[in-house]
């Protein structure tokens, strides 16, 4: 077929499974019978992605890392494409953050949401930026593994964080 039939097939080879890896995870949250709490909906919508990081050798990591690279690049359509297969995967989350924080407006979600995204296609894309910030050389990989706990804690910190009064009063 076309060139964009290859990058959807590629896409959908990976993605298609991650996201049904997200939704289990949620499932599995809610069916504890367990209050929801940010932590949990963190882990099991990043659990997924970080794993494929660790699969250097059957493709993962290269996958990741374009799917990073596609948030941060102007490739309209191809991200068109993205959202459109992430939008029930988000709308899932979407709505168990609003359990897990009732308290929070939607607005404010809504922007704390693609802030918590935005950080983590950041780390998929460029996994090697720790080296630069650690002041080693890449072959040095400095701390190679990404451990869920560090990006689940900082995440969580921007969901919790208290809003401010102008966000309060919307302005």
């Amino acid at each position: 077929g076309s060139k964009d039939a290859l990058i959807e097939a590629v896409i959908r080879r990976r993605l298609d499974p991650m996201n049904a890896a997200r939704i289990a995870a949620l499932e599995a949250l809610e069916a504890s019978g367990r209050p929801l709490a940010p932590e949990g909906i963190i882990r099991a919508f990043i659990g997924p992605s970080l794993r494929l990081i660790e699969d250097a050798k059957g493709g993962g990591r290269n996958f990741i890392r374009l799917l990073g690279r596609t948030y941060s690049e102007p490739a309209k359509e191809l991200r068109a494409l993205i959202g459109h297969m992430y939008a029930p995967t988000m709308e899932r989350y979407k709505a168990a953050l609003e359990r897990a924080l009732p308290q929070m407006p939607k607005d404010e979600l809504v922007w704390r949401m693609h802030f918590m995204f935005g950080t983590l296609a950041y780390t998929l894309a460029a996994t090697d930026t720790v080296q630069l910030i650690a002041g080693c050389k890449p072959e040095d990989r400095h701390d190679a593994r990404l451990p869920e706990e560090r990006l689940t804690a900082f995440l969580a910190a921007g969901l919790h964080a208290p809003l401010k009064t102008s966000i309060k009063k919307g302005a």
